[in-house]
């Protein structure tokens, strides 16, 4: 009997000690605190929701504002706004090189900020719209006289000139014809006839000898007309 008694005894639970029972009051307050803290979190990011809620409302009903700038805020700030302006209906980017000077912008549908004003942000420069535009123009200008030197520069590598038109009110359409003949392209050697490559007149001893011949021929012309009467 004494037996069942002891060992009834020893199967049971000890009582705590002094040390276990301030453990244990240590972990409930620790506990408590922690409870304290979510719930003092999740009222601030409730409130925070609110406030942003209520100047996103304020910017859509102003017609005088296109876009806004908020301060540097945390992640999670950011996250909340970032949300508010998605249900809201605008659009929303995030700026900054370091966690702590990155901010939010927001902007209204119908003034969505174009592909340069948003590189202009992300490095951390004013967006001014006449530069911008200024910018734009000289570029274009610029792509222009490119390619207007280009097709100049194939121009010169290989005229065109027709001859037949130029010289026709000085020598004749004939006459202009035979010359620009004689300068027609030769595709084994380029824009120029080899056998004008030697020629070392000028332009006008041709003209004046492409003349000649025609004059003579008419001559001849002439007098085999006459002998035939």
């Amino acid at each position: 009997m004494a037996d069942l008694l002891g060992s009834i005894l020893n199967s049971m639970e000890k009582p705590p000690t002094v040390g276990d029972q301030e453990s244990r009051r240590k972990a409930r307050e620790q506990a408590a605190r922690l409870k304290k803290m979510e719930e003092l979190e999740k009222r601030k990011k409730a409130e925070f929701r609110k406030k942003m809620e209520k100047e996103v409302s304020d910017f859509i009903q102003d017609s005088s504002q296109q876009k806004r700038k908020y301060n540097p805020m945390g992640k999670i700030e950011r996250s909340i706004l970032h949300d508010v302006a998605e249900v809201a209906g605008l659009t929303s980017f995030s700026f900054g090189e370091d966690e702590e000077s990155r901010y939010v912008m927001l902007f209204k549908k119908e003034f969505a900020p174009s592909d340069e004003e948003l590189e202009a942000y992300r490095k951390g420069e004013q967006w001014d719209p006449q530069l911008a535009e200024q910018r734009r123009r000289l570029k274009e200008q610029a792509a222009l006289e490119e390619a207007a030197s280009t097709q100049t520069e194939k121009t010169q590598a290989c005229p065109n000139s027709n001859y037949r038109d130029k010289y026709s009110h000085l020598i004749g359409t004939s006459a202009a014809k035979d010359a620009a003949h004689t300068l027609e392209a030769n595709r084994s050697y380029g824009c120029v006839p080899v056998a004008n490559k030697r020629d070392t007149r000028s332009i006008e001893e041709a003209m004046n000898e492409i003349r000649a011949k025609k004059r003579q021929k008419r001559e001849d012309d002439t007098g085999a007309q006459s002998s035939s009467f």
